[in-house]
């Protein structure tokens, strides 16, 4: 808790200040220190400030001052007691102060908890690196956009509990692009006790301009020389140490990828937080004279001001007033100095680009490297740089104008045409292993309404899904090895100039691909598209690309009425979800967003081998969360769908199993039946009767859905449990004698699942990043309009020429 937290008359002890540099040491020296009690007395009668009693006499703080001071109330001591099984409780009554046992063993407690922020550029190894650290599973992949939140983990080590947070990668902490914005707000509004800053070994020059900005905001912090390993293997050397000393940041040499240096660098995080490492030390990035001349009377100005930002240090915010950052603006517009500060600034400004004969950015931006190159003067010595020639040999071929979408097309058709072929044989497996669960059942448990509910409901619909998990699995080994490699990011620089046809740019195209996985991940990995109107565009095509969640629908069908053009028109699919998405980009830039000219900026990483440890991992991630979904939301929704066709019951079924015909209209009658067939005039013209509108209807909750009802419904209606689901749509309507489902109906079909609105999670993630309600509801009109529209044509010139 904070101690702005606290409301007038509590009390709290100190466990630790935040902040940084010289406002951090008057606040100690003024007797907030770990264990200290402090005493709110009142509040300002507009709240602000507030008088505490610290050590016998009263002061006066802020509430912005105060929010810099973590403290631990009895309450929070006692439910830290309770959480460690501790018998002592604390009795508010009768508090102590320090001298009780309780509140010393909370604090002591709290003050060995460090709250870790990983900062560095993208491709760093930063998510790696949280993974090792925390045994979390966050996805890695070897281009820009892959962290696009926060990602929170904790762990225990040496008797601290560390709070670890993976920001985003970010390669300045400029007001430019939103990953930026948030990384600054974040180091601004929590205030982690350590900042790791991330650096890759073997490409120190560009890394370390995001750490010479860190060194300006007067944090702790700690480097973490990342893939240290590459470096040694170009045959560079560093005297990492005494860069270090140089600089007064302490730096280890580490290897996220397979843990090596990761304990080194967190006993070095604890020296640091304990104030007992003597390389830590504040030192100012030389501007030159003429520029530091000019930060001097802003930064005197800040300091004199108290009512200025207490989260950044004077002299970092000096330097973001002088490049005219509008979020540090923002920030300072309500302070007495304000108007005179930019006064100042407009003054100086014009000074050092009338002496230095260029932008004020520029300049500063040259000084900052120039500081970089004179430490890695006299501490760095590059290798032969073989794995730049490597990456040279392999971008002339996938990135050559002749050879660049061969080989792309040609990836893609290996991916599906591997999801397909090679995954058919496990889940063969796997259905026959339902399928004989289910004939053991049949056999042994006698006849009602839990062995239908165990055979229909739950093997049908969760055993209906589950057989397609290979072919996901190997789906996503593809799009990791692609993501891990640094393939992915060639992928959109080839790209971007079709992109830019349709109004977006290359940087577009990374969350259209990961759409293939998942569009809700997807979606929100747009914020790393700077321009407003190009990510919102991206957002709302995104739902046409086909998502994991579709493959069981397309498998299915494909797999019973194409097998032998499976791969073929799987990619067909896949290719027309984009040929509709491109040409709503298009009517989008030309009737609802006027045309603008972001430039295309984006890192092509050297090429990585990936680990098969990390590979796996990220397979087995999106396993577990497969059978998570099997388990959760398709389990009860299978039941459900299971119970609404299975009542009302005919009294005949008390007695005597139902005929084929008498199923058929017991279903029909059945409150899902009466659901399905209120719907199906909107969608009989594209060739669907009530069952198939149905698992339509289910597929709005995730696209699982449609494949787990219909194994539900054509369960119920076929009395030999042993065939596959296939089976069972293919053969001939007992009541019609025509198949449900023809070659023709289960293209149409495919058509209408991969354009119709997504399921709620992306409606949800369309709302949120685009920021209104409006634009989800879009997305659920316009989709499915569009689906309606093209099903209608398949099916009704497929019958035409048929």
């Amino acid at each position: 808790m904070r101690l702005s937290d606290l409301q007038t008359g509590d009390k709290a002890v100190v466990v630790k200040v935040l902040g940084y540099g010289a406002f951090r040491k008057r606040i100690i020296e003024m007797g907030f220190v770990r264990g200290q009690t402090v005493l709110v007395e009142l509040n300002a009668p507009l709240k602000d400030p507030i008088k505490y009693k610290i050590m016998d006499y009263e002061i006066s703080l802020r509430r912005s001052e105060a929010s810099l001071v973590e403290v631990i109330t009895p309450e929070e001591a006692n439910q830290l007691e309770n959480r460690q099984g501790e018998k002592n409780k604390l009795n508010v009554e009768s508090w102590k102060t320090e001298e009780d046992d309780c509140i010393e063993r909370a604090l002591t407690q709290s003050s060995k908890t460090i709250n870790i922020a990983l900062v560095g550029n993208p491709n760093c190894g930063k998510t790696s690196l949280f993974n090792v650290a925390s045994g979390a599973h966050e996805h890695v992949g070897n281009y820009s956009g892959v962290t696009v939140d926060a990602k929170k983990g904790f762990f225990e080590y040496k008797g601290y509990h560390f709070n670890i947070c993976d920001l985003p990668g970010t390669y300045s902490l400029s007001a430019y692009s939103p990953e930026e914005l948030y990384v600054r707000r974040y180091l601004k509004n929590e205030i982690p006790d350590v900042i790791v800053n991330v650096v890759v070994a073997s490409n120190l020059e560009r890394n370390l301009y995001l750490t010479t900005e860190l060194i300006d905001m007067d944090y702790r912090m700690v480097i973490a020389l990342n893939m240290f390993d590459e470096l040694e293997q170009s045959g560079g050397k560093i005297d990492y140490k005494h860069l270090g000393n140089m600089i007064g940041v302490p730096i280890v040499p580490t290897v996220s990828r397979s843990g090596k240096g990761v304990n080194q660098l967190f006993d070095t995080i604890i020296e640091v937080y304990e104030g007992r490492d003597e390389s830590v030390r504040h030192v100012h990035v030389g501007l030159g004279k003429v520029i530091e001349n000019s930060i001097t009377p802003l930064k005197d100005l800040l300091k004199k001001d108290p009512t200025c930002n207490r989260e950044f240090s004077p002299r970092y915010l000096a330097i973001k007033i002088l490049e005219g950052d509008t979020e540090v603006k923002r920030m300072l517009e309500g302070s007495e100095s304000y108007p005179e500060l930019m006064n100042i600034r407009n003054a100086e400004v014009e000074k050092i680009e009338t002496t230095l004969n260029e932008d004020i950015e520029s300049a500063i931006a040259n000084e900052k490297y120039g500081f970089i190159s004179g430490a890695l003067a006299e501490t760095y010595r590059p290798g032969d740089k073989e794995e730049a020639k490597t990456t040279r040999i392999i971008d002339s071929f996938v990135t050559n104008k002749l050879f660049g979408f061969p080989i792309f097309i040609f990836l893609m058709w290996l991916m599906f045409e591997a999801t397909f072929s090679i995954g058919a044989y496990p889940m063969e497996w796997i259905e026959n292993g339902v399928a004989w669960l289910s004939e053991i059942i049949g056999n042994y448990m006698p006849s009602g309404p839990l062995k239908d509910l165990l055979i229909d409901g739950i093997l049908g619909g969760v055993g209906g899904v589950i057989v397609f998990l290979p072919n996901i699995l190997i789906l996503y080994l593809f799009i990791s090895f692609m993501e891990d490699s640094g393939y992915m990011a060639r992928a959109a620089f080839i790209m971007d100039k079709i992109m830019h046809k349709i109004g977006l740019h290359g940087k577009s195209f990374i969350p259209l691909v990961m759409g293939f996985g998942c569009n809700v991940p997807a979606i929100m990995a747009t914020r790393t598209i700077e321009s407003r109107s190009s990510r919102l565009i991206t957002i709302l095509i995104n739902p046409f690309i086909s998502c994991s969640a579709r493959i069981p629908i397309y498998i299915l069908l494909v797999g019973t009425f194409f097998p032998q053009y499976a791969s073929l028109v799987f990619i067909g699919l896949y290719l027309f979800g984009i040929i509709v998405a491109v040409i709503t980009a298009k009517l989008m830039r030309r009737f609802f967003f006027k045309v603008d000219e972001t430039p295309f900026v984006m890192e092509l990483p050297p090429y990585r081998m990936p680990t098969a440890k990390a590979t796996f991992r990220h397979m087995w991630n999106k396993a577990e969360q497969y059978l998570r979904k099997m388990g959760g939301v398709i389990l009860v929704a299978s039941v459900i769908v299971w119970f609404l066709s299975y009542y009302p019951r005919p009294k005949a079924s008390y007695e005597r199993e139902l005929t084929p015909h008498e199923q058929m209209e017991q279903q029909s009658n059945s409150y899902l039946g009466k659901i399905g067939q209120a719907v199906t005039p909107l969608v009989e013209p594209l060739g669907f009767n009530w069952k198939v509108t149905t698992s339509l209807l289910s597929g709005t909750a995730a696209k699982e859905l449609v494949v787990s009802t219909l194994g539900v419904l054509y369960s119920e209606s076929d009395a030999d449990e042993t065939i596959s689901l296939s089976q069972k749509i293919s053969q001939p309507n007992p009541v019609t004698g025509v198949p449900d489902f023809t070659p023709l109906v289960a293209l149409s079909f495919m058509v209408f699942v991969l354009l119709y609105f997504p399921c709620i999670a992306s409606v949800i993630a369309v709302a949120k990043e685009a920021g209104s309600w409006k634009w989800g509801a879009f997305t659920v009109l316009y989709n499915t309009g569009v689906a309606w529209i093209v099903s209608f044509l398949v099916y009704q010139i497929g019958l035409l020429i048929i």
